[in-house]
């Protein structure tokens, strides 16, 4: 089993990743394809941040869309993490898993009105992403509930411009050059601002990036005297092959620190600063299993054809993201060049020309790194059932989702 100790003076913490030789017991106890989580890696990578920032008032939600499994989410807040909600049925989802409205973020995005009534409703902390959703929030509730607003630094920032957020042609946020229409909501209204948000991307590895938000941040804070946090959103990288860079996350928390250090709140109240990290905290504690259904060589390359496709991990076709791929049946065999194919009637690589260990018909594959956005965007596509899903913790493995019937297909279908 692969292992590594992180020492410092907070703790000592053992991280295990989980072997071959247990993916493959599982395998076969619930069948494939199979998502498979690993709890304690959850817990590692949290600890990895209250680690790091232990010296800053510094706040964590989990950004739920990566993995909204209600089993995952108890997971999450037992070891003590918020929960970061893009819809109101993840708010929902959050409160059925036991978190408090009070460590329930909830930032909408293009939505209708009536989504944020009803998630003001629920008590959870809101910030509101366009003018005319601040309008009619200031016109309903005026100064009664506290409310944050997301901007747009307009930063071009992430691994791939579908996960970029901040720059000036993303549709999210309010552009932060359109602060003056906020104000004169703010000051009609007497809105009641709490927080100031900012995201700009997903897989950032330059600290660099989240200092730039931050001196976006404090060119506007003055503004808003009630404030008592800033919302630096997420986007910490995390490896996905060999030699990946990831976010250096003491690095990080030194230069927020510093930052702060060197820009006091002029209006003299202290600000809390909170991140909202996703693929970070359940990436690597994911694992996605498939059998190999046929090899088919051709005079280009030759193909394995998978029990599984892009209608269980889209994201090598959608962001052509890269998953480390092993054949855990026979990882010492013979290394040959494979291109992984899906069984979806559609193009679905996994992979081109992979050099891998001997792959034959009835050999079981492992993806890594795929807990966030895996199975989160999977679909029925083709007809295809959606795979069951394991959490492994404190030794023992339980079923957290059942594989679909072909009763699930028809289920809302009226006939």
């Amino acid at each position: 089993m692969d292992a590594f100790f992180i020492d410092t003076k907070f703790y000592h913490l053992k991280m295990t990743k989980l072997s071959s030789e247990q993916l493959l017991n599982i395998s076969q106890q619930f069948g494939t394809p199979l998502y498979v989580y690993n709890a304690e890696q959850i817990t590692a990578q949290y600890k990895k941040l209250t680690t790091a920032f232990a010296e800053t008032d510094t706040k964590f939600f989990y950004a739920c869309k990566a993995l909204t499994n209600i089993n995952i989410l108890k997971h999450i807040k037992s070891i003590g993490c918020n929960v970061d909600c893009s819809a109101i049925n993840e708010v929902k989802l959050a409160l059925m898993a036991g978190f408090e409205p009070a460590n329930i973020l909830y930032t909408s995005n293009g939505i209708h009105f009536s989504e944020i009534e009803e998630a003001q409703s629920l008590g959870v902390n809101i910030n509101i992403d366009s003018l005319s959703n601040l309008e009619k929030f200031g016109e309903k509730y005026g100064h009664s509930y506290p409310v944050g607003i997301r901007l747009r630094p307009n930063i071009m920032a992430g691994g791939n411009l579908k996960i970029s957020t901040g720059h000036d042609k993303s549709k999210f946020g309010i552009p932060a050059d359109q602060l003056d229409q906020v104000l004169e909501l703010v000051n009609k209204y007497q809105l009641f601002i709490q927080n100031l948000h900012i995201h700009t991307g997903s897989d950032i590895k330059d600290v660099a990036i989240f200092v730039k938000g931050i001196e976006v941040l404090f060119d506007i804070i003055p503004h808003f005297k009630e404030l008592s946090s800033i919302d630096l959103g997420g986007g910490f990288k995390v490896p996905y092959k060999k030699g990946d860079a990831e976010t250096d996350i003491p690095l990080l928390a030194q230069k927020v620190k510093e930052a702060f250090d060197n820009h006091p709140n002029p209006n003299g109240k202290h600000l809390q600063v909170w991140f909202e990290p996703g693929k970070f905290l359940v990436s690597e504690a994911g694992y996605l299993i498939a059998e190999v259904n046929v090899i088919k060589e051709t005079t280009a390359t030759t193909f394995v054809g998978l029990n599984t496709g892009f209608n269980h991990l889209i994201r090598p076709m959608f962001y052509d993201a890269y998953h480390q791929i092993d054949n855990i049946s026979n990882p010492n065999g013979y290394v040959k060049e494979y291109s992984i194919v899906g069984n979806i009637c559609e193009t679905d690589t996994f992979a081109w020309d992979r050099p891998m260990a001997e792959i034959r018909e009835g050999d079981l594959l492992v993806f890594y790194n795929a807990g966030a956005y895996g199975f989160e965007m999977s679909s029925n596509f083709n007809s295809r059932l959606k795979p069951a899903e394991v959490m492994v913790k404190e030794g023992k493995t339980t079923l957290i989702r059942k594989k679909d019937t072909l009763e699930d297909l028809i289920r809302n279908q009226v006939i």
